[in-house]
């Protein structure tokens, strides 16, 4: 039996992992933290095989928390299972000591294959964090890469904007937002608007 300890501020995804990570009959959860403060002490209590571990967390974020339960003896396996792939928080996260990092969009099946894989002393990382690891890859900021449109279109997106509003503000199609949208998530390596927004408010120019 592999144990599992879940780390992440959100209830919602805590549950939805839980509900699939026991699906199989060789994992439990033996133990869950809505903060990666509270992570080292779960650790030490629980004894845990492999910490998922979230990275933006309100009090301490997953890198720290990563590194408070590595400098623990005989530490538990750390995958990182967050919204975002963006080259330095992979190489922020491994340096930290996660043996893999997983997208939340990914599918029930790579997630449960990843726990195992890491339990087994292995490195699950997600085929889209590997390419961003690549050294083609690491040359150059995503949002020198970016078209003005693009970055017009990723500024409404930090303030809050729907699609069609955004199409309104620019006087384009809802289409051709969402295709604005897809290159732009796939240059900064995020899965959602809302990591998008955050990726903007933290590299952008205000």
């Amino acid at each position: 039996m592999t144990r599992l300890l879940i780390v992440d501020d959100e209830a919602l995804v805590r549950a939805g992992l839980k509900m699939i990570l026991e699906s199989d009959d060789e994992l439990e959860v033996v133990a869950e933290a809505d903060d990666g403060a509270d992570a080292a002490a779960m650790v030490k209590e629980h004894r845990p095989d492999v910490v998922l571990m979230d990275i933006r967390m309100p009090r301490l974020d997953g890198l720290a928390a990563t590194r408070e339960v590595q400098a623990l003896p005989d530490p538990p396996k750390i995958v990182v299972l967050t919204s975002f792939s963006d080259r330095d928080r992979v190489s922020d996260a491994l340096a930290a000591g996660a043996v893999g990092y997983l997208l939340k969009d990914c599918e029930p099946e790579d997630l449960l294959a990843a726990v195992r894989s890491a339990a087994a002393g292995h490195v699950p990382l997600d085929p889209r964090v590997a390419r961003v690891l690549l050294p083609s890859a690491s040359s150059g900021r995503p949002e020198e890469a970016m078209s003005p449109r693009e970055v017009e279109v990723l500024r409404l997106v930090a303030q809050g904007l729907a699609n069609k509003q955004i199409g309104r503000a620019l006087g384009i199609s809802e289409r051709t937002v969402k295709a604005h949208l897809g290159r732009v998530f796939r240059q900064i390596g995020v899965a959602d608007r809302t990591s998008a927004a955050l990726w903007a408010r933290d590299h952008l120019p205000s």
